[in-house]
């Protein structure tokens, strides 16, 4: 036994300050310890001195001066590292935090604050009932000197100010997660059609404030922004600009504590990773909706460019969407029956065991597929015309041939391009009948360009599918061409203004739009209102038959195949370069572009990637890909761990398939992800 003497002399105070939610000041209390004392003890000796009874266990010790939790009870003082000039508070885990969502929502709900963030966005999704919650993080509101005027002047956007507040739903002191809209044994069922949760599902989280009516203000399409108001928030971005924003992206593998955020801060919980797996409208309801409205922001705001006919058909989708959303009828969930779980779950075994659709088998791998026809070929060179000339194109697992005509087709090609890797851009506009497909092929010094045009879009389709296959080092016989081409068709006729034109023009002055809504304010300076309705019907007749979810799905295929769709930009310094660039992250490559001209210049594929690491001492980022190519460089624009997380994580969201029933392996992301510093 020691002494009262001998503990005396190894003992010392510390003082821990109490933060506690109905009080104002944190109180302070001197605690006298040893270095010996476990960190259960000291929170054990501090709440018998508190002398307030409560439910504690949300509570732990943070410390201020390491900017760390000591969340490991059986770890010592001397363990820590914990001596008497130490401050440390006693403070909740689990704080209020303002989301803005991607539909310019704010809710106001609990999270963790001493989870690393990728857990607590894993938390934040089960409350919102947004399945795989590996594609999305959060990220920090840009406010730099230059936007601090739009700031203020957007401080009084109702879009903004409407909080939804969530708070009890989310976890609570003493309680475990909130099992949001999640069924105990299986994910909740709704109605495709409508996309509202059947009335099984209601029943199991009628104890949430998640209710019906604040899980259709998460999963059904809000009212449009007002025009004045739009305009306010549209700011053209350069490539530059973009950096900017990409940079406020937060460190997965640290807590939002460590971080340097506080109860009540704003945040945006955004779609990061531009891979979106088994989109289903059977369970998706609220991130098909949350995902839709990130990619009409990003086109109504400019974020991600478009042509000005896509930007009709996108306004066409909205303007429908919107139409069939306020005319829908609330559904009704007490005449419905009710959906027995177990009965549900064999419903979709048995939809599992009759297996796949014929049509999705594979080819014989030895039968692969190839193309040939008549297209035209041009090759930009400085001071030429576009002029475009016709040859016999053949093309064969990942690789396109042309001839000077069909019976020199046997003889040496003029010239053989491999596409494996290349950047594949549509060059469409359908009301003029063109059909182009504008390749940039890797060579050794830089990217090779060639356009090549089709004659119709059944051809285009085709070629076009066939090209971006090959771009992903894929043939043919790949399962996923024949549904590819079917989509190229199916964009194609949506944008066509020919046939919609061809159909009963609508009564305009019937007709209750505010068109200056569903396109970006660009467009609304360069046509009249009644221009833009007249634009708007007439792409409207193309898809006025779909149903809601079908819209919804279609406006998000449509925005995944622009040009520029996923790509997130950086500025960096390559090893051996004295010149700044930019690079982009997309979900399958790599992409390096001059600043100055905004233009690709070489490509590397995540497929080829052999190994990547991060020099944490000069902060520099090291990729090696296949046939001894690797290459270095430095963010200027971030920090290197940024860019890491990005890279490591399409990394691990290619290893998901749906057999994992939805779990994520979190140590294997950290371990892509997380680095070693």
């Amino acid at each position: 036994m020691t002494t009262a003497t001998e503990y005396g002399a190894t003992s010392w105070e510390l003082c821990v300050q109490l933060e506690h939610q109905y009080e104002g000041e944190p109180k302070k209390f001197n605690i006298r310890v040893t270095g010996d004392l476990h960190i259960g003890g000291l929170m054990l000796k501090l709440v018998e001195q508190i002398q307030i009874p409560q439910d504690w266990s949300d509570y732990a010790l943070w410390w201020e001066q390491k900017n760390c939790w000591l969340l490991k009870t059986h770890w010592t003082l001397d363990k820590y590292g914990v001596q008497a000039d130490a401050n440390l508070l006693y403070t909740p885990q689990h704080k209020a935090l303002r989301l803005q969502l991607p539909n310019m929502k704010t809710v106001r709900l609990k999270v963790s604050f001493s989870a690393k963030v990728f857990k607590a966005v894993t938390e934040i999704c089960k409350t919102l009932n947004i399945r795989r919650s590996e594609e999305l993080s959060l990220l920090k509101p840009l406010d730099e000197p230059q936007k601090k005027k739009k700031k203020k002047e957007k401080s009084n956007d109702p879009i903004i100010e409407d909080i939804l507040n969530l708070d009890n739903t989310a976890v609570t002191p003493g309680s475990a997660a909130s099992p949001g809209l999640y069924s105990k044994t299986m994910t909740p069922i709704y109605d495709p059609v409508s996309g509202t949760p059947a009335s099984s599902t209601m029943m199991w989280f009628s104890d949430s404030l998640l209710t019906e009516q604040n899980c259709n203000v998460l999963a059904v399409s809000q009212s449009n922004c007002p025009p004045e108001k739009l305009a306010k928030l549209y700011q053209p971005l350069s490539l530059v600009d973009k950096a900017a924003i990409n940079a406020g992206w937060l460190d997965s593998s640290r807590s939002l504590m460590e971080q340097g955020f506080q109860e009540e801060d704003n945040l945006l919980l955004r779609f990061k990773y531009f891979s979106f797996f088994d989109l289903n409208p059977k369970y998706d309801a609220v991130r098909i909706n949350q995902l839709y409205e990130q990619a009409r922001w990003a086109i109504l705001l400019e974020e991600i460019e478009c042509t000005e006919e896509e930007m009709f058909m996108f306004a066409s989708l909205q303007y429908h969407i919107s139409k069939i959303s306020k005319s829908s009828e609330p559904q009704s969930y007490s005449n419905e029956p009710d959906i027995d779980e177990v009965e549900a779950a064999l419903a979709n075994l048995e939809v599992t065991l009759d297996g796949p659709h014929s049509d999705r088998i594979l080819e014989d791998i030895t039968d692969i597929p190839k193309l040939s026809d008549y297209l035209k070929l041009f090759r930009p060179k400085k001071l030429t015309l576009r002029a475009y000339k016709e040859y016999w194109f053949v093309f064969k697992d990942t690789s396109i041939s042309y001839y000077k005509n069909m019976e020199s087709a046997r003889a040496e090609p003029i010239e053989q391009l491999h596409l494996r890797g290349c950047e594949v851009v549509p060059d469409v506009n359908v009301s003029s009948k063109k059909f182009g497909i504008k390749l940039l092929i890797p060579v050794a010094d830089g990217m090779n360009e060639i356009y090549l045009r089709c004659e119709n879009e059944n051809q285009y389709a085709k070629w076009m599918a066939a090209c971006m296959l090959a771009s992903k080092g894929k043939t043919m016989a790949y399962s996923s061409y024949r549904t590819e081409v079917r989509n190229i068709q199916s964009f194609l006729k949506m944008k066509d203004l020919n046939s919609a034109q061809a159909q009963a023009a609508p009564n305009l002055e019937a007709m209750e739009m505010n068109s200056e809504c569903f396109v970006s304010p660009r467009f609304v300076k360069k046509y009249k209102n009644k221009q833009l309705t007249a634009r708007i019907l007439e792409a409207h007749q193309n898809v006025s038959q779909m149903s809601l979810v079908e819209a919804k799905m279609r406006f998000i295929q449509a925005w995944q195949a622009l040009p520029e769709f996923g790509i997130k930009y950086y500025i960096v310094r390559f090893r051996g370069c004295k010149k700044d660039e930019l690079l982009g992250i997309s979900y399958n490559r790599l992409i390096r572009i001059d600043m100055s001209t905004c233009l690709p210049i070489i490509t590397w594929r995540f497929s080829n990637m052999k190994q990547w690491n991060v020099n944490w001492e000069i902060r520099q980022v090291a990729i090696e890909f296949d046939q001894n190519v690797s290459i270095a460089f430095a963010c200027l624009s971030c920090d290197c761990k940024i860019v890491h997380e990005y890279i490591g994580g399409y990394i691990f969201l290619s290893t998901r398939s749906k057999d994992q029933n939805e779990t994520l392996d979190e140590e294997l992301f950290h371990k892509l992800t997380g680095g070693q510093d």
